[in-house]
C-alpha cells in the first residue's frame, strides 16, 4: 500500500471501559480500520485524563481507575479517513474525535524480499 505525502491524522480519545457489543470499543475500531483498508492503527493506554464530563481518571495506586484513557491514532489518505468516520461515529457514544494533517515520510513493512 502507498500512502500520499500528505496524509490525515484521526485520533480517537475513549475511554478503556467502552465497549460495543460486549467488547472493547478500541478493539471494535481497530478491527473495522482493517476491514476498511486503512493503513494500520496503533492504540495508546493513557496514565491519567479527563474528558467532557471532568472526572479524572488515573494509575495511580491510591486512586485506581477501572476506565483509564485509550487513544487511538489512524493515518491515511483524507478521502479514506472521511470516509470511515461516518462508519464508527455512531457507535462512539462518549468521546473526542480530532484530524490532523500530516506529512507521511515514509509507511513501509519490511523484508522487502531482498537476500543478504
Amino acid at each position: 500500500m502507498v500512502l500520499p505525502k500528505e496524509g490525515v491524522l484521526l485520533r480517537i480519545l475513549i475511554g478503556e471501559s467502552d465497549r460495543h457489543e460486549g467488547k472493547p470499543l478500541h478493539e471494535w475500531i481497530v478491527v473495522q480500520a482493517r476491514e476498511h483498508g486503512l493503513a494500520g492503527a496503533t492504540v495508546l493506554r493513557g496514565l491519567e485524563g479527563f474528558g467532557a464530563h471532568s472526572r479524572l481518571h488515573t494509575a495511580k495506586v491510591l486512586r485506581l481507575s477501572t476506565d483509564l484513557p485509550i487513544v487511538i491514532e489512524i493515518v491515511d489518505s483524507a478521502e479514506k479517513i472521511e470516509a470511515f468516520l461516518p462508519l464508527i461515529e455512531p457507535s462512539i457514544p462518549e468521546g473526542l474525535a480530532t484530524l490532523e494533517k500530516v506529512q507521511v515520510r515514509w509507511y513501509r513493512a519490511g523484508g522487502t524480499g531482498k537476500s543478504q
